[in-house]
């Protein structure tokens, strides 16, 4: 849903768009591992203390390429380095 509020047009969360991609990805990867970003706020590393499988990390990549495909409006290759990219900075480690 959208709302127009002092002529700019402020958008529903449940909306992924640019703005708000990268916590919704964050979420998203959280939520594999069953933590949520409450867990992340007393842990300054929490980024290497959380771990996720090989198979949760091509679980989460396929689902984040085509929605950056969608949201950007790009090709597959440019949404690829950009998952690389977001992965590299917010990520959590693979662990066996």
């Amino acid at each position: 849903m959208k709302i127009m509020l002092y002529g700019k047009m402020e958008t529903n969360y449940n909306v992924i768009n640019r703005v708000n991609i990268t916590k919704h990805l964050i979420e998203y990867e959280l939520e594999m591992v069953g933590k949520t970003l409450v867990d992340t706020v007393d842990d300054d590393i929490w980024f290497f203390n959380f771990t996720m499988t090989r198979y949760q990390y091509h679980q989460f990549e396929t689902y984040a390429i085509p929605l950056l495909k969608k949201v950007f409006k790009i090709n597959r290759r440019k949404a690829e380095s950009i998952f690389k990219w977001f992965y590299k900075h917010y990520g959590l480690r693979i662990k066996n």
